[in-house]
């Protein structure tokens, strides 16, 4: 199978690997996993940008002199309301037309409101956004999303900051051969082996943070990431065997029988 590059709303990555900013120990750290990762696309709460100067801002100020494509979230937003104005308020102050739809009503789970995310992709793309929402891992659900204008659609392994890897690889499976735009797995994922499971099931990209800001070498796990999705993206492309119930010799019984 011939791999094809990443494209998402008509700009083309060279990296699969999606990065948040947050929750590293200091700015060092955080410009050192970005630089390891080579990713290309930065994702944030707008919530935690001074929209008045976001090149001022704290978060914003370390990536001076270096070129990406920010992807922007709307954290924090109970409604497609909220996460609409949220969006405008982002793309008005120059930040990004890009928007990560990102709306939960339940502090304790962070899962994502269905559907207020539906009503808030179907008005940001009318309205010319990039958008790219975060959703559970309902095959119907994205291929609604995708149906409503998302460009690429992001759907989690498990919920948010949890760690618990590919909670549905059956679901995530049936999302990716269903789907005509991106499939980015984001959230829940924990380690490398949990990054190529994702790829290996076809994801076009992973979206991390946690498992990489809170890990005791947060450059060191960037790195196992960025290897761990070029690895499964491989293993993907190559085509694995189908699994059998019972054993298969490589060189074949009949080698071994005299005639």
């Amino acid at each position: 199978m011939k791999d094809l590059p990443l494209s998402i709303g008509g700009k083309t990555l060279t990296s699969r690997f999606f990065l948040g900013t947050g929750r590293y120990p200091n700015p060092f750290v955080q410009n050192e996993v970005i630089r390891v990762s080579e990713a290309e696309v930065l994702t944030f709460a707008i919530r935690r940008v001074n929209l008045q100067a976001p090149g001022e801002d704290a978060i914003l100020q370390h990536l001076e002199g270096k070129t990406f494509t920010y992807l922007p979230n709307t954290s924090g937003a109970k409604n497609a309301e909220e996460a609409i104005r949220i969006a405008r308020l982002a793309r008005a102050s120059g930040l990004s037309d890009w928007i990560k739809v990102e709306i939960s009503v339940n502090e304790r789970t962070l899962l994502p409101d269905p559907v207020e995310t539906l009503r808030a992709t179907e008005t940001l793309a009318n309205e010319g956004f990039t958008v790219l929402p975060y959703t559970s891992d309902d095959p119907v659900l994205c291929k609604r999303l995708e149906e409503a204008g998302a460009a690429a659609v992001m759907p989690g392994g498990a919920p948010i900051g949890t760690g618990l890897g590919i909670l549905n690889p059956y679901n995530l499976g049936l999302i990716v051969e269903e789907a005509n735009v991106p499939i980015i797995v984001d959230a829940g994922l924990g380690s490398a082996q949990d990054v190529v499971q994702a790829m290996e099931l076809g994801a076009d990209g992973v979206l991390m943070n946690t498992p990489v800001a809170k890990a005791k070498d947060p450059v060191k796990m960037a790195l196992a990431m960025k290897h761990a999705i070029e690895a499964g993206r491989l293993s993907y492309l190559a085509g694995r065997i189908p699994k059998k119930r019972y054993a298969t010799a490589s060189s074949g019984l009949e080698a071994f029988i005299s005639k």
